[in-house]
């Protein structure tokens, strides 16, 4: 049976300063690095055939550090990251059609990104907090419908996540491919609400730590045998 292997990226400074991250692109702190890199350790004896990031620095950075500091995990291919003729930046690397025997394929999208936190972005969390009420902001940042000042809420959020993993990941899956999933808190809290059935009333108590591996046993079905998180 296939794994999916979600994993929320490691610290970034933003986590580290506790501000308000959303789409801004914040790359990974020492720490970070450090989670990606003992994430790594606990995903030896798992083997990966198709990884998926956000177009967040963070999320690349974490998949990057996963896939590379343990070979294993490859099963000796190289990590490569696949670019369409969609991507604003495109130079002909879709001309480069590859070598599936040779390497493992790393797609990016923005449908996996961060959830845009608006107005609050680069704000302090406490002092938002302070300013308008703790009870106003864990609203902002954990409901499921509830957006922050000029921002998506989890809803919105699942709505452009939840067509590409059912269009994309759940695809692979299904044909027995093991998929490594390196996003956000709030992109994974959507996918992991459906996976694991959770209402809007408990999604917001889900909380995913940086750099802590979930493993999802699928079958060829796309129904969840097990559910492991390798703390």
């Amino acid at each position: 049976m296939p794994d999916l292997i979600l994993i929320r990226h490691g610290q970034s400074l933003w986590n580290a300063a506790n501000k308000f991250t959303g789409w801004v692109d914040v790359p990974l702190s020492e720490q970070g690095r450090a989670e990606a890199m003992v994430a790594a350790t606990k995903l030896r004896n798992f083997r990966v055939d198709v990884c998926f990031t956000s177009l967040l620095f963070r999320a690349m950075e974490t998949a990057v550090i996963c896939l590379t500091e343990c070979s294993e995990i490859c099963g000796g291919k190289t990590p490569i990251f696949k670019h369409g003729d969609d991507d604003p930046n495109w130079h002909g690397w879709d001309h480069y059609d590859g070598e599936p025997v040779q390497e493992l394929p790393i797609f990016t999208t923005f449908q996996l990104d961060e959830r845009y936190y608006g107005k609050l972005q680069g704000l302090n969390k406490q002092e938002t907090a302070e300013k308008f009420g703790a009870d106003q902001v864990q609203l902002w940042r954990r409901s499921f419908s509830v957006r922050p000042p000029g921002g998506e809420s989890l809803e919105d959020t699942m709505h452009r996540t939840m067509p590409f993993f059912h269009d994309r990941i759940l695809a692979h899956l299904k044909a027995g491919d093991n998929v490594l999933v390196a996003a956000h808190g709030n992109s994974l809290r959507s996918i992991i609400m459906e996976l694991d059935h959770l209402t809007p009333e408990e999604v917001p108590l889900l909380e995913l730590a940086t750099g802590v591996p979930i493993i999802y046993r699928i079958d060829t079905a796309g129904k969840v045998l097990q559910k492991v998180i390798l703390n």
